[in-house]
């Protein structure tokens, strides 16, 4: 398997970058950002079309002790309301810890617990895709499981065998209203904006790291489905420089050490545009927004399978799928609102349209193309 190297915990760059990013959670709650209203929670009810026994499944969770354990890559601000929620729904569970590691370390964390004999980790969620493939094709690392949902769900909702999507996050093209001229609502407006004055915007704009998984899979994502994008990528990557997170970008665009950053995530620019006073913007492409799903999966030892179970139920549910969007990650089933801080992806569809939305499919590129893709970027870049 490809390595690919964690992110460096980035220090904050300004103040006001700081203020910012801190202020705003992923809830997008308070502040300027705008309020949704409550979830509706049944409490201790599965849905009407769930089989019989499912109410044995809640009777076994009852007597796991109201633990539960996830390895993700998943911001706190991003749970709150989808731990609120199914706390409400299943009271019994009164303890959910959620760590917060590397999209590749979640994993190799899994992995190497595993190889001991034990792990404590019941879920495994996390958006970077290669190594979902990886993880999932092992022996033993997965806990099969049919959920009630699935029938609810679009065809994508399920990624691989015994992993769903969470949720289906956008890319998008963040930008600093002070500096940046003009609008850019895709890459090759971008491409065309910068190009009238190139020495203005040298090492001013910023796009991921391809040598991380997140920033490999977007990038190769949107190459693969839009291969006449090099053109513009031509012209784009001399001036732009690397970073290993979406927060590191929104923190230095909004300080202006960038003018733009593109393939940068919209789950944590949502709250920062909301407080920014219109400092900042983002735009979806229109020539093609990577959609990137965020993954989840019981492990095949997790020492609480069947509250894990009800998890991965409720969250691909009505009411999971709510408290996802309230969360700052984009919801992806039927029905659920938008506005108010929510955020869908039938939001995305219409707003670029369907034929410009790429979906970044969880499957493993082979590791000569991932090398040639990798040196051709980076080749581009202007370090």
């Amino acid at each position: 398997m490809t390595t690919f190297h964690p992110p460096f915990r980035a220090l904050g760059a300004a103040v006001l970058a700081f203020a910012l990013l801190t202020a705003c959670g992923g809830g997008g709650t308070g502040g300027g950002a705008p309020v949704p209203p409550p979830n509706q929670i049944v409490t201790g009810q599965a849905p009407s079309y769930y089989p019989a026994e499912y109410a044995r499944l809640m009777d076994a969770s009852r007597k796991e002790g109201g633990t539960l354990a996830i390895y993700s890559n998943t911001d706190q601000e991003n749970w709150a309301p989808i731990f609120r929620d199914f706390q409400k729904k299943y009271p019994w569970v009164t303890k959910i810890a959620a760590n917060n590691l590397d999209s590749d370390e979640v994993f190799q964390r899994v992995l190497s617990e595993q190889a001991t004999g034990t792990s404590p980790a019941d879920l495994v969620v996390s958006n970077a895709a290669q190594a979902w493939a990886d993880f999932a094709a092992r022996p033993g690392t997965l806990l099969e499981y049919a959920s009630p949902e699935q029938d609810k769900l679009p065809d994508f909702g399920e990624l691989l065998p015994n992993v769903h999507a969470m949720s289906i996050d956008p890319l998008s093209i963040a930008y600093n209203t002070s500096l940046l001229p003009e609008k850019p609502t895709g890459l090759k407006s971008l491409a065309a904006i910068l190009a009238k004055d190139p020495a203005r915007y040298k090492s001013k704009i910023t796009t991921r790291d391809v040598s991380g998984a997140f920033g490999f899979t977007v990038s190769h994502a949107f190459a693969d489905a839009r291969p006449d994008s090099w053109a513009s990528l031509q012209s784009v990557l001399p001036l732009a420089r690397p970073e290993t997170s979406s927060g590191t970008q929104l923190e230095k665009i909004v300080s202006g050490e960038y003018v733009a950053g593109f393939f940068v995530s919209a789950a944590p620019a949502y709250p920062v545009v909301a407080k920014s006073g219109g400092l900042l913007e983002i735009s979806f492409l229109d020539d093609g927004t990577v959609a990137l799903p965020r993954g989840i999966g019981v492990t095949a030892k997790a020492p609480h399978p069947a509250t894990s179970k009800l998890f991965v139920d409720f969250v691909l549910s009505q009411e999971g799928q709510r408290a996802v969007a309230e969360g700052g990650l984009t919801s992806y089933r039927d029905g659920i609102p938008s506005g108010d801080g929510l955020h869908t992806y039938q939001e995305l569809v219409t707003a670029v349209g369907q034929a410009n939305v790429i979906l970044a499919a969880y499957t493993k590129v082979p590791d000569a193309e991932v090398k040639s893709f990798t040196d051709k970027w980076n080749g581009l870049l202007g370090r």
